[in-house]
Parts: C-alpha cells; structure tokens; sequence
C-alpha cells in the first residue's frame, strides 16, 4: 500500500484529501504546517506528497527545496495560485505535478494515481541491466543468460548484480570482498577466485562460449566487452 504525506494547513481540506485517497486504497499521514511535513519526511517512507503552497512557518516552496535536497519523492503541489510563472517556478523547483484549488477530489485521485504508476513503471524499468546475452531482475532477484534462467548462489548474484550495475567499472578483489562480503579484505583471493570460476562455468553452461567476465592483470574483474 502506497502511503501518502498530505501538507496542507486547512484541516478540513486535509480531512477530505485523507478520506478520498484512504477510499483509493492508499495510506495517508497528515502534515498542517511545512515545518511539520519536512520533519514526516526525514523520520518516515512516504511515495508521494500532495504539498499546499500557502503553509504557516514554511511555504510550500521552501519544503519542496529542503525535500529536494535529500529526496526524489514525486511531488503534486496543490495551491489557489494559479499563475503560470508560479506553476514553471515550482515545476523548476522539482514538483512533479500542479493542481489549482479549487480542485475535484476525483481529478486529484486519479492524478495521484497516474503519476505512482508512472513512477512504479519506471523503478521496475530501472531494476532490469542487460548486458549482450546477459540479462538481470533485480526486483526478482533472476539471472539469466540468452533468456534462460541461472540459478546462482546469493554471493554469484551479487557480484552478477554489481558487474550489471557498473559495466564500466573494473573491480579489484579487495574492493569485491568488501562489497559483498562485507568485511575488511585480509588478502585471501581464494574466496572471490572461486566464486568468479563458478560463475563463469554457469554462464558457460548455460549454452554460450563467450567469456563474460574479464581478468584485469594486477588490476581485478570486469565485464568483457569485447
């Protein structure tokens, strides 16, 4: 359930926001003045904010600045300003969205629910790294080689992940010890050397002859992209 931080200081247009998006489905929290919604958002997850302009204490756009400092949460700014400056500066700003009061309680549902779809497609899309016949779910947790699915061991995957993540990026077995294992690297190669072997021997198992992983001499592993 998508939970969502409602910043408006006008308790009864909070109340009917809360209610309506409660009936959607979603969970809401209530925030009545920027102060507040700023303080929500640094000790709570919420997906989405519906954020009043007009606030006491702390305008809507100086939260909207201070979340955007430290978070890309989709924003929908509800306000009775409805001049188009004020729209492209808040845009500019980082708001993902712009309602003009008075608004109707169905439109601001189905704009709440438009862009959490927009933003969940998007997330799933980020979550899937190809690489030539290499393929990886990182919201599933699959690996997959020409479309066939390789059953890797927790630690395979998560070096699958991090060469997927970072195709550019050579690794040395320090740096790779002390990202999945996390611990401090005391020198012991045998532990990564074995784990590369096996992955390599699953790709290769997996109906391809290509070597998909790279060994930088004094250097570490990478992705072959030749």
């Amino acid at each position: 359930m998508s939970r969502i931080l409602i910043v408006e200081d006008n308790k009864d247009v909070n109340f009917m926001l809360a209610e309506t998006l409660s009936e959607a489905g979603y969970e809401v929290c209530p925030a009545y003045t920027g102060i507040e919604g700023v303080q929500k958002m640094k000790e709570e997850e919420f997906e989405l904010i519906l954020l009043d302009i007009m606030l006491p204490y702390k305008s809507g756009d100086m939260v909207l600045q201070e979340i955007r400092a430290f978070s890309d949460v989709p924003v929908i700014i509800i306000s009775a300003k409805d001049m188009v400056h004020t729209k492209i500066d808040l845009l500019r700003l980082g708001a993902d969205d712009y309602i003009t009061k008075p608004f109707d309680l169905g439109e601001v549902s189905a704009r709440v629910e438009t862009l959490l779809r927009r933003i969940h497609r998007q997330k799933d899309k980020e979550q899937r790294y190809e690489f030539k016949e290499l393929s990886l779910d990182s919201n599933g947790k699959h690996f997959y080689v020409k479309g066939q699915e390789v059953e890797l061991t927790a630690k395979e995957y998560l070096i699958m992940e991090l060469f997927l993540k970072n195709q550019d990026k050579v690794f040395t077995r320090a740096k790779l010890y002390e990202t999945i294992w996390e611990e401090e690297y005391l020198g012991d190669d045998n532990t990564i050397k074995t784990h590369i072997s096996n992955l390599r021997n699953k790709i290769k198992h997996a109906d391809t002859a290509k070597e998909y992983i790279e060994t930088v001499w004094g250097l570490g592993y990478r992705l072959n992209k030749k």
